[in-house]
């Protein structure tokens, strides 16, 4: 558990130091914000908080990996500290993603989506889930998935590479596909994909983005994490064939051209882990601010010199990247130490910017408040 002691400090340029639990585990050590910004712990009960999604009812749900969790924090989009979680569900397969439709909580799994009927009066004795699909591949390996409503009322589901890097071995594999909320007509949206743990529809053109993750054991600079941009169905964006805008995989490229692939949106940082990424939708923060990504970076695990472990930004002017920055770190000591892994990130109805952390098991909230 973190610390509820928490020193909360918001004067521009100073970090937010969080005490040791009475247990001994560390907790978050000096995050740094932009100037006005602020940090504190939303929720402390969730391990291994992963992907989160809110109810229009103010339910925040959030989805788990390696726990078998699937947990409940009831008005949560109403406060500025969430009630105690709740578990709906244990013993599930990878339940990473979560994603809310009339009522209904769908849960991806790795090879199955499920939805829990009705959920929200059943919070303390939910109902057994249904089975929606059970069509998706069994892989362990980047098997996890982020899920996602789309503006068309698809429900958007990522299939990883079930290797570092190979070619796709069945056809769902290495994409992110859409299927109709009963689970029919599953289809592939795009392909060249290695690993999206994390996309969003952009306000106003409802063009889907996402990120994607680079394969290992290229050295430490490259190849780069990726944004994707998939204004339309049909797209290749080059794995394994073609890494970022224009590095060919030693294996898989050589009688490949670069450009004929869908080329990133932008090139992040080689191997940060680039998961959970928003829109920004809100009004709390810094006009500046409005409709720029926010994006979880999970933080890199083979690097000799670690580097992720923060949120960073993007600004974009047209469909054109134009600033990639980081906005909270600290995660990640100039030691080595970790004291958290960002996963997701949820814009709330206060404009407020919420952060999932697997390691810690917390949920943290990014407030503004403009100097007086």
């Amino acid at each position: 558990m973190l610390a509820r002691r928490v020193a909360l400090l918001t004067l521009a340029g100073v970090g937010l130091a969080f005490a040791a639990s009475s247990a001994g585990r560390l907790s978050v050590d000096l995050i740094t914000l932009p100037p006005g910004f602020a940090l504190e712990v939303f929720a402390d009960d969730v391990p291994g908080a992963r992907a989160m999604t809110l109810s229009p009812a103010g339910t925040l749900f959030v989805g788990t990996r390696d726990k078998g969790v699937v947990y409940a924090i009831p008005g949560a989009g109403r406060s500025t500290h969430a009630a105690k979680a709740r578990t709906l569900a244990r013993g599930l397969n990878s339940p990473n993603g979560v994603a809310v439709r009339n009522g209904a909580l769908y849960v991806a799994e790795i090879s199955r989506i499920l939805r829990f009927d009705e959920i929200e009066p059943r919070l303390d004795r939910p109902p057994a889930p249904v089975v929606v699909t059970d069509r998706y591949p069994r892989d362990r390996h980047h098997g996890w998935k982020f899920i996602a409503f789309g503006p068309d009322g698809w429900l958007y589901v990522p299939v990883g590479a079930p290797c570092n890097v190979c070619m796709p071995p069945g056809p769902l594999h290495e994409t992110i596909t859409r299927m109709k909320p009963d689970g029919s007509a599953i289809e592939v949206f795009a392909r060249g994909v290695r690993n999206s743990v994390g996309f969003d529809w952009r306000p106003g053109s409802h063009d889907l983005w996402f990120t994607d993750n680079g394969r290992d054991w290229m050295g430490d600079d490259r190849p780069p994490d990726e944004l994707n941009h998939a204004p339309k169905p049909g797209l290749h964006f080059g794995f394994p064939h073609c890494h970022g805008r224009a590095l060919a995989d030693p294996q898989f490229g050589r009688d490949k051209s670069c450009a004929d692939f869908t080329p990133p949106a932008a090139e992040l940082g080689p191997h940060v882990a680039a998961l959970g990424m928003r829109f920004y939708t809100g009004a709390m923060f810094p006009p500046e601010y409005g409709g720029r990504i926010f994006i979880a970076e999970h933080g890199s695990w083979n690097r000799s010199t670690p580097i992720g472990y923060r949120v960073t930004t993007v600004r974009l002017e047209g469909d054109r990247v134009v600033g990639y920055e980081p906005f909270a770190t600290g995660w990640l000591a100039d030691n080595g130490h970790v004291a958290g892994r960002p996963v997701d990130v949820l814009v709330m109805p206060d404009g407020a910017l919420l952060v999932s952390d697997d390691h810690a098991g917390a949920i943290y909230r990014i407030t503004y408040r403009a100097a007086r």
